[in-house]
């Protein structure tokens, strides 16, 4: 059974302002690892969530195995995303 994902409102919001073709490849492997997450996600040291890395960017994801849920919290380029932390 395939994990429902859900979009942070901020994770929508740095969709909108980035350009269409990188949302659209971010928001097709989200979508592509809603099978099997635990392949594709590594986890952070610092804060209990994981990392998505989809070419120069970073999807920061909650993950609920019990409830089979992939929560997409923040997304934002490499350089800077952990900045958040």
């Amino acid at each position: 059974m395939a994990y429902e994902i859900r979009w942070d409102e901020k994770a929508r919001e740095f969709l909108r302002k980035i350009q269409f073709e990188d949302a659209q490849r971010i928001i097709r492997k989200v979508n592509g690892i809603a099978d099997f997450p635990e392949h594709y996600l590594g986890s952070l040291v610092e804060v209990k969530a994981y990392k998505l890395r989809v070419g120069d960017y970073r999807a920061i994801i909650d993950l609920d195995k019990n409830n089979k849920i992939i929560s997409v919290l923040f997304i934002g380029h490499r350089k800077n995303i952990y900045d958040k932390f």
